[in-house]
């Protein structure tokens, strides 16, 4: 099963890029794992939500695939690390050829991605930053990785 990770635009911290790369590279290391980057509203203002919402929309609805879709939402049902990795080894056994992480850009998903999600899943209820939740997300992929090959991974 390969695993993308989808969100708009680049992230622009250099410290949080570095850290993208190094669980990115730890990730491939136990499965197919990619990041794909899409268009961004870039240029406009916040005053422009909709318009925003509606280009990363775009972005990212073109590079869905067949995958089974996974939004990252505040809302979103929670897990813990174990039951994280449980889920991603069951999406692998249950035949799903790819899993589709979506995280938002500031303003977060647009109605009409979050609706064809398979399942909204919150990193935490705590408020964190669209670049940081990527870090985030990488790095719990790589636990759940790690804990279904059968590796310990420190607490």
């Amino acid at each position: 099963m390969l695993i993308r990770v989808l969100w708009p635009g680049r992230t622009k911290s250099e410290d949080i890029r570095r850290l993208e790369a190094f669980y990115l590279k730890r990730i491939t290391g136990l499965l197919p794992c990619e990041i794909v980057e899409t268009e961004t509203g870039r240029g406009l203002s916040e005053k422009d939500s909709k318009k925003i919402l509606e280009i990363e929309a775009k972005g990212l609805e073109k590079r869905l695939k067949d995958d089974y879709i996974v939004c990252l939402l505040d809302n979103g049902s929670e897990m813990n690390s174990n039951e994280f990795a449980r889920f991603i080894e069951g999406r692998g056994v249950s035949g799903t050829r790819s899993l589709a992480f979506v995280a938002g850009g500031f303003l977060g998903l647009s109605p009409r991605l979050t609706d064809r999600a398979d399942l909204k899943l919150s990193l935490s209820r705590m408020t964190m930053s669209h670049e940081l939740c990527r870090a985030v997300l990488l790095e719990q992929i790589y636990r759940g990785a790690s804990l279904m090959k059968g590796r310990s991974y420190a607490k």
